[in-house]
């Protein structure tokens, strides 16, 4: 009879609905982000090591350009990085550059801007009257800089900076210098140049989106940017043509098996947020095809992300679609949706309505009170900005599921 009690509860407890807490700067529970009304990037990422992730926002029109939200006690603090004025697209990324053990964080210009560059990370010393040390790794060629990533795709051991620069319509990586607080600019190499999900979709003007993650199971981190993943084989990345849009896109294992599966949805622009698996050799792009997981398009769903939201030990996929992207005064699209598809483990996803009529930009799935599961982050771009949101995951519990993508 315990035995069965104990059963029942186990599976009572796996179908519970989560309790989202939602915490706003709107209503003062968390402090207002301030900046200008186009919030662009956005990075979560641990930047003082106390086990819970830091939000970074970035900014144009008016300085300052970075300002970071940190957890400190029970709530949260602003503390401005970057006070002066920079034209910062969005995009961002967080690594160890320098070697000294913390995280060291990356953003690019706009289309008004030839540079990209990186902070100085100052733990233990944070300052709030002292703004991070910018550091340039691109000053000159085309303009504009949306998304980044960092990852060792060549095996050296040590990570590199891989970014589109949609001037160029081109994908460059970047080696970090042997002394990157003394140099730069840095080294560049051209990973990709040409189509890859631009003008595809409504409204989808230029290539975006990247991503990390072994998608041909053998072990090593592979490229993903626009409708493409990239093997770096021979010295040389060898690009696989995978959907139709870009925008977008991640990759996981869904369900048991050697290959991943890439998601892509649209990024500034409407389509279809599909999932693509591969059924043959996944080097070939014949071998993938594509499954639409929503009922409708995606209007400007500029937030994608992966993770165990639930704590089931399946991957779960949280897209939302943005309220504004003009400079009109009423939304864009008023009944904006952020939707969470949970998965089962086999590749089947039960689809849910997270919030309806709110805005998203760049939303993430973050460990953002350091309770141990995914809560959700969202800045919009436009939408009611400066702004910023937490939905906290059945609060701050102390609850430890698997958070990370396999």
């Amino acid at each position: 009879m315990r035995v069965f009690i104990a059963f029942a509860a186990l599976i009572a407890a796996a179908g519970a609905e989560i309790r989202w807490q939602r915490l706003s700067s709107a209503d003062g529970r968390l402090p207002n982000p301030g900046g200008s009304n186009q919030q662009t990037g956005i990075l979560t990422a641990d930047l003082d090591r106390d086990g819970a992730s830091d939000i970074v926002i970035s900014y144009r029109v008016k300085a300052p350009a970075l300002i970071w939200i940190r957890r400190a006690g029970t709530t949260w603090t602003r503390q401005v990085i970057e006070p002066e004025f920079l034209t910062v697209e969005a995009g961002g990324a967080a690594f160890d550059i320098d070697g000294d053990g913390d995280l060291d964080i990356v953003f690019g210009g706009d289309w008004q801007s030839r540079q990209l560059w990186w902070w100085e990370n100052p733990y233990p010393k944070f300052d709030p009257k002292t703004p991070w040390k910018r550091h340039v790794i691109k000053d000159n060629g085309e303009k504009q800089h949306h998304d980044q990533i960092s990852a060792d795709f060549k095996g050296t051991g040590r990570p590199q900076l891989v970014f589109w620069n949609q001037g160029a319509k081109t994908l460059f990586l970047a080696e970090i210098p042997k002394d990157p607080c003394n140099s730069g600019p840095w080294p560049l190499e051209i990973v990709y140049s040409g189509q890859a999900g631009a003008g595809v979709g409504t409204g989808a003007q230029y290539a975006e989106g990247i991503d990390a993650f072994d998608v041909d199971g053998d072990g090593r981190l592979d490229l993903l940017a626009g409708n493409h993943w990239f093997k770096y084989e021979g010295g040389r990345f060898l690009p696989v043509h995978v959907g139709t849009i870009g925008g977008r896109i991640r990759a996981s294992r869904f369900r048991p098996g050697k290959v991943a599966q890439i998601v892509i949805g649209p990024g500034d622009g409407t389509g279809p947020l599909k999932i693509y698996d591969c059924k043959g050799d996944p080097a070939r792009a014949e071998s993938w095809t594509g499954r639409t997981l929503l009922e409708t398009d995606l209007v400007h769903g500029h937030t994608l992300d992966l993770g165990d939201i639930d704590g089931d030990g399946s991957v779960d996929i949280f897209a939302a679609e943005m309220a504004k992207w003009t400079n009109k005064p009423d939304a864009d699209h008023p009944n904006a949706k952020a939707y969470i598809l949970y998965g089962d483990g086999k590749g089947g996803f039960r689809t849910t309505v997270l919030v309806e009529g709110h805005g998203w930009h760049e939303g993430r799935l973050a460990d953002v009170d350091g309770d141990g599961d995914l809560d959700i982050v969202n800045k919009p771009y436009t939408w009611q900005a400066p702004r910023l949101e937490f939905w906290l995951n059945n609060g701050t519990a102390t609850r430890q599921p698997t958070s990370g993508r396999r």
